[in-house]
């Protein structure tokens, strides 16, 4: 059986948004007082007094500058919170938050939309069924109240 794993921003990635994030502005680092921003460098909610930023990700330009596609409109960028310093990265035990409905972005090789889906909780299920279609290279998992990327998972 088949298991599928979250993609956390890549370490390399993490370095140079910590200078110049994807829409060319500086990082702005802040104490999150309160905690519980989803942070895409270690896959898990921010604790309170840890050092936060927001940062514009564009995910699927970077994924097709890597493979060679042409995503076209479909190129967007959007805010992601990061540690402002260096951190470990995730120690994941299943996926990551899970614990409210999400929206599994599915996309071809060329970078294209090929759908969505509403899910209770991403798992391993959902993700399966997702790649029941050939044609589907990635998946983003987001946010339903913001349309917020989360993470990716890619083919097996």
């Amino acid at each position: 059986m088949t298991t599928y794993t979250a993609r956390p921003v890549e370490p390399s990635v993490l370095k140079e948004l910590r200078t110049a994030d994807d829409a060319g502005r500086p990082m702005t680092a802040f104490t999150d007082d309160e905690g519980g921003a989803p942070l895409r460098c270690c896959l898990r909610r921010s604790a309170p007094g840890e050092r936060i930023a927001l940062v514009s990700y564009a995910p699927l330009r970077r994924w097709a500058a890597a493979t060679g596609a042409a995503p076209g409109a479909y190129d967007e960028q959007g805010p992601v919170f990061v540690h402002a310093e260096e951190c470990p990265g995730p120690d994941l035990d299943g996926h990551p938050f899970a614990n409210a409905h999400r929206v599994l972005r599915r996309y071809s090789a060329e970078g294209r939309i090929l759908g969505g889906e509403l899910v209770d909780a991403p798992d391993d299920d959902a993700f399966r069924t997702a790649f029941d279609d050939p044609a589907v290279a990635l998946v983003h998992v987001r946010a339903v109240e913001y349309g917020c990327f989360l993470y990716e998972v890619r083919r097996p």
